[in-house]
């Protein structure tokens, strides 16, 4: 079974830069080293409830990578992961329900200090869906425990992501297929956070449809109550919309 968000793909033109703007908002920033494809590097913004958020930056053009058409478009989210209990049986039951899922496929990134990580993968055939990213190596290898996951912001995990779809029935039946259940939609619950399907009747969903096309549009945090609550400023965060808020348990 599908247990929960692992983490969102936030596209950057400089990882160092990024990584310096992301400080200055009040997280911990965390290097991530570079994949196994050598294409991209990463640096991670980790928090106590184990999801993260993933700073990605190519390394070189690699138009055979499925983000890199994402870099014609800009700086954003551009995918997310789920974590699954057993990726292989979550493929099957996936597929048994008649959703398209190509995987396991294997992963892995050097981090700075050495240590290879490894994963495997699942990808949707449509960009409405998130991937499946399940751990080869220990989870704590890719997902650094400790001081990592403490921020100055007061940050503490992700609560609620939304999801900007083409066709709003379709894609609820898609979330369906994937995570098994009888949710009716267009939210779907998730280890305490929620995915939410949002279609061109929303103001934001048409724009990143135009921009972008389907695939993640927002995100919400949740803060201690120290914390300042809010947007927070789109050029220190590379245009991702993140919400801070305070009144999440």
């Amino acid at each position: 079974m599908i247990r929960a968000l692992d983490h969102m793909v936030i596209l950057v033109n400089d990882l160092t830069l990024a990584s310096a703007h992301y400080t200055r908002l009040g997280f911990t920033v965390t290097p991530g080293g570079k994949h196994a494809d050598g294409a991209t590097h990463n640096a991670l913004v980790v928090f106590p409830d184990t999801t993260y958020l993933e700073l990605l930056a190519f390394l070189r053009p690699t138009p055979e990578h499925r983000w890199w058409h994402h870099a014609a478009h800009g700086e954003g989210l551009i995918d997310f992961a789920l974590l699954p209990g057993a990726i292989e049986q979550d493929v099957a039951d996936a597929r048994d329900r008649g959703l398209a899922l190509a995987g396991p496929i294997a992963g892995g990134r050097l981090r700075p200090d050495g240590q290879r990580v490894s994963w495997q993968s699942a990808l949707p055939d449509t960009p409405d869906l998130p991937f499946l990213c399940g751990d080869v190596t220990p989870r704590t290898l890719r997902v650094p425990e400790g001081p990592a996951r403490r921020h100055a912001n007061g940050a503490t995990g992700i609560a609620a992501v939304v999801v900007a779809v083409a066709d709003l029935a379709a894609s609820v039946a898609r979330y369906r297929a994937l995570l098994g259940g009888d949710a009716s939609g267009p939210t779907f619950e998730l280890g305490g956070a929620t995915i939410t399907l949002a279609d061109a009747s929303t103001k934001a969903a048409r724009t990143r449809l135009e921009r972008r096309g389907e695939g993640l549009l927002a995100l919400t945090l949740r803060a201690g109550p120290a914390s300042g609550a809010g947007r927070l400023d789109p050029s220190r965060t590379h245009g991702a919309p993140i919400d801070l808020d305070v009144s999440l348990p």
